[in-house]
């Protein structure tokens, strides 16, 4: 069996302290039951968090240096079918070895989705 999906989102805003990002929820990212794979949702809330911590002038393929996830705490605590998802990134702690980012994904009706807290390190 082959299966193919595609993820695809948008950076809506961004400051040193903050991250909002969109997805539109895809075919491709349902699970069997028709709502969004966790996979997806926690992909999405991933790549929020590390967009915030990247260094605009490091933001390019190749680059050196990544915040890397070394710890993501997850609480899923909805789904949905159609529509968008939105997530909202802050920074909690920002330091030289480890920063830790707190990540909400919220879908229709601004109902909270998934709550994440992740570690992350500069990986060179």
């Amino acid at each position: 069996m082959q299966v193919r999906g595609t993820i695809e989102f948008e950076i809506r805003e961004k400051t040193a302290d903050y991250v909002l990002a969109e997805m539109p929820i895809q075919p491709g990212m349902l699970n069997p039951f028709g709502v969004v794979n966790a996979g997806a949702i926690l992909w999405f809330a991933d790549v929020a968090a590390s967009v915030l911590l990247m260094d605009a002038a490091h933001d390019q393929t190749g680059m050196s240096g990544f915040p890397l996830a070394i710890n993501l705490n997850a609480n899923l605590i909805g789904n949905q079918r159609e529509g968008t998802f939105t997530a909202r990134a802050v920074v909690v702690k920002r330091e030289r070895t480890v920063s830790v980012v707190h990540t909400e994904v919220r879908g229709a009706g601004d109902k909270l989705i998934a709550d994440l807290t992740s570690n992350h390190v500069l990986s060179k």
